[in-house]
């Protein structure tokens, strides 16, 4: 039966064994690379009380996590465009040079401000990593194959979410906190060498006329920096309304302004618009910031209902995400696949979206009685819609794009993703808070505002020590506020979904290799 608007491989079978055998190694040594920048934060997460304890600068804490994300997604776009100017493979190795670097430096640090400052000089790296990953499977394997092979970055990231917790808490009770981040050496130095070795792809000599676009890359450093900080800092360090606050957002906004309008006037813009004319780049990039907002926001209160109403471990707390992730890992792996060999891709985001809409609402119905099998089952049915949409969005993205912009591509469809998660985390969080603070008082009256004092999150061992009725309490007040966030939550997933419906099915490049000037097949705007 014939297939139509896909294209064959023409790669001779003789030939054909080599380049696949080429591959698996260059895909090995991406995926350590990839494992780097995910399971940093994961490892560090769990060792922060005890660096804390060292280096002292408690009401310094959040930066460490802050200045390595703020760092990551500010420079995301600006990789991926310097990977399209430069060639993939210098621009890549550089990346992971300079995450070592951090990682080494943030090892030896002797202070908390020195820990903060290299942890930037690491989140600067991270994000060349996970986009110059992304960018070099787009260049090295046609979008027609690619699904195969961008199902293993699920799995990648549920090693990282499930392991990094315990292999963090075993190194830092073992081998001190410094060893959270020298751990990355060893490991980078492999996908250094394999990667330097293994890795070819055609050497760029862009125009002498070329100039990078700096003052593009200053004002979207701004404007993603500026969000980032609204979305940390709002509802937490300071109110809503706060003069902080609405500054950030003004300066957000002028920043974006005067960037889109450099934009459409320098010859080489570090993130050309053009892109987004595509119908299903726009869509797919609509759809990759609602998943990262649903799933951020997922993660990250999943832990603290088990741990506060099912009373599981915070050591274990990789372990408790197990469900959604290994469901995710597997889906992602399978969709990969069919899509390799079918060539059909737009039904996947369409049943992802139904999924993860239904996964939410039925997280938004657990209470203090429900079972951790129940709550399991729950998870495995979001992790199922995330499995369905993760890598196929990344998929998308960069077959709607020009090959001269794949780089610019992945590290919008990553940046997107990011900036969602932001945003998700932070509105999430505040009706967390909210909902919290309002049950607590509905209950106890002033005594359960006090005993949670001006925060909606308690540790096991405070838990462990309120009176019964304010404990009891307590677990209804967070039960009732991961019923807010995720009843929300679902309610954002379903604009994903319309998203995802109106994406056109426009056919997989194939193996056959094009012209550099190329264009995507047509789409409708």
């Amino acid at each position: 039966m014939a297939q139509t608007g896909t294209a064959r491989s023409e790669t001779p079978p003789a030939a054909a064994e080599p380049r696949q055998r080429s591959v698996r190694v260059v895909m090995a040594g991406l995926l350590l690379a990839m494992l780097l920048a995910m399971l940093d934060n994961m490892i560090v997460g769990t060792a922060m009380p005890t660096i804390v304890g060292e280096l002292g600068g408690l009401n310094h804490l959040s930066w460490v996590v802050t200045a390595y994300t703020l760092a990551t997604a500010a420079s995301t776009p600006i990789w991926g465009k310097l990977g399209d100017m430069y060639g993939r493979k210098g621009v890549f190795l550089t990346s992971i040079v300079l995450f070592l670097a951090g990682s080494a430096l943030s090892g030896m640090s002797r202070s908390m401000d020195q820990l903060i400052t290299f942890r930037a000089v690491q989140g600067l790296g991270a994000g060349g990593l996970m986009v110059g990953v992304m960018a070099i499977i787009g260049e090295l394997i046609p979008p027609r194959e690619r699904g195969k092979y961008q199902g293993m970055i699920a799995g990648v990231m549920a090693v990282a979410m499930i392991g990094g917790p315990l292999v963090g808490g075993t190194i830092t009770d073992n081998w001190g906190w410094r060893w959270s981040f020298y751990i990355n050496l060893p490991i980078g130095a492999v996908a250094l060498a394999v990667i330097t070795v293994v890795l070819h792809l055609p050497k760029k000599k862009p125009d002498g006329a070329t100039r990078i676009d700096y003052y593009g890359a200053g004002l979207l450093t701004v404007a993603i920096t500026s969000l980032v900080l609204l979305t940390t800092w709002g509802g937490t360090q300071y109110a809503w309304g706060s003069v902080q606050i609405i500054g950030l957002l003004l300066l957000g906004l002028a920043a974006l302004a005067g960037f889109v309008l450099v934009e459409t006037r320098v010859a080489e813009p570090v993130l050309p618009l053009r892109i987004f004319r595509s119908r299903n780049f726009s869509l797919i990039s609509v759809v990759g910031f609602l998943v990262g907002f649903t799933m951020f926001g997922a993660i990250t209160f999943l832990p603290l209902y088990q741990q506060s109403v099912q009373g599981a471990s915070a050591t274990n707390s990789g372990l408790l995400l197990l469900p959604m992730l290994l469901a995710m890992m597997i889906v992602s792996m399978v969709a990969g696949r069919l899509t390799t060999s079918t060539g059909r891709y737009k039904v996947f985001p369409i049943v992802g979206g139904v999924l993860i809409t239904i996964g939410l609402f039925l997280l938004s119905m657990m209470d203090v009685h429900t079972s951790r099998t129940t709550s399991g089952l729950y998870m495995a049915v979001l992790g199922a819609g995330m499995g369905f949409i993760m890598q196929i969005t990344m998929l998308v993205a960069q077959n709607s794009v020009e090959m001269r912009d794949i780089g610019v591509g992945s590290s919008s469809a990553t940046l997107f993703r990011t900036i969602g998660g932001s945003f998700g985390v932070s509105l999430f969080g505040a009706l967390f808070s909210h909902r919290v603070q309002h049950e607590m008082a509905a209950r106890l009256g002033a005594k359960g505002s006090a005993a949670i004092g001006t925060g909606a999150q308690l540790d096991p061992k405070t838990i462990a020590h309120l009176p019964a009725p304010v404990k009891d309490a307590y677990f209804h007040a967070v039960a009732a506020g991961t019923h807010q966030v995720f009843l929300w939550g679902a309610a954002v997933s379903i604009l994903g979904f319309l998203a995802a419906l109106f994406v056109i099915e426009t056919p997989l490049r194939g193996a056959t290799p094009e012209p550099e000037d190329a264009t995507p097949l047509p789409e409708s705007i």
